[in-house]
């Protein structure tokens, strides 16, 4: 039987990848957090978590509770679908042997052990050194070089700052739990009230107003609790619900530099494809 790519993490760009790997006749699971913080989940198998499946541009995530369960993870395989496995330590790779380990959660900072080593592990974006913490890296960056595969070295630095127009990332403005107005994919006026923060019951709760006409593509799950600076929403100018369904570019292009990274290993290929 083949073997299986192991992607950690489950937001959007992981799914892009995930789906790009699908797509080209490979078996995938999906690691995530036990509340993951994805923001755009209409596009992200981490919201199989919350919701127990999801269907992305054609594939469905199921959520698995019990890494080890393998007759579960081999069943959900068996249907053609993803399982996503609530696997915070990414424990099941000792159970699953996964040969290529993608590390999707752009932690930005270098990843943790976990007791195993695949044939292949790649990295992506800022935190990641090839041939120090990784074997490969693929540049997240926007710009000439996103997608770009490296088997040296590092990708572009962390600039703290998202591309384009940085009114499109909404942030929490204070800690507390996440209440939500709006619905992703709805179109928000200027000064529509998108979400709010709710604090402690002595501390007002702080309101996320729209910057400017736009559509709510992302938001992180309702419910869950927040920090002051973290990424909670993505508006989007060009105002079109479609996107809302689509993985992006920027995932596709990172999808690509993986599937180049294992095509370049013909030792990682021949316990991919039977």
């Amino acid at each position: 039987m083949p073997s299986l790519i192991l992607i950690r993490g489950g937001g959007d760009l992981a799914t892009g990848i995930a789906i790009r790997l699908l797509r080209s006749g490979l078996r995938v699971v999906v690691t995530e957090l036990s509340q993951p913080l994805a923001v755009r989940r209409t596009v992200s198998f981490a919201e199989a978590v919350y919701s127990g499946e999801i269907t992305v541009e054609g594939f469905t995530a199921r959520r698995v509770d019990d890494p080890a369960d393998s007759l579960r993870i081999l069943g959900i395989l068996g249907k053609q679908q993803i399982p996503v496995l609530v696997d915070p330590g990414c424990t099941s790779a000792k159970l699953l042997h996964p040969a290529v380990i993608v590390d999707a959660r752009m932690i930005k900072h270098p990843p943790e052990p976990i007791g195993y080593s695949p044939s292949l592990y790649i990295g992506l974006g800022p935190g990641f050194e090839a041939l120090v913490n990784c074997q490969a890296v693929v540049e997240t960056r926007r710009g000439h070089t996103l997608g770009r595969l490296f088997w040296r070295g590092s990708p572009d630095p962390d600039t703290g700052q998202p591309d384009g127009d940085t009114r499109r990332v909404l942030r929490a403005p204070a800690d507390g739990v996440l209440l939500a107005y709006k619905q992703i994919g709805e179109h928000c006026e200027a000064g529509d009230l998108i979400a709010e923060i709710q604090s402690s019951n002595d501390v007002p709760s702080s309101k996320i107003i729209s910057p400017f006409p736009c559509l709510l593509r992302g938001l992180l799950h309702p419910g869950l609790t927040v920090w002051r600076g973290l990424k909670i929403g993505d508006i989007d100018p060009r105002d079109d619900p479609r996107l809302c369904q689509l993985v992006s570019d920027k995932a596709l292009s990172i999808g690509g530099g993986v599937l180049e990274a294992i095509l370049s290993r013909p030792e990682v290929r021949t316990q991919l494809w039977t």
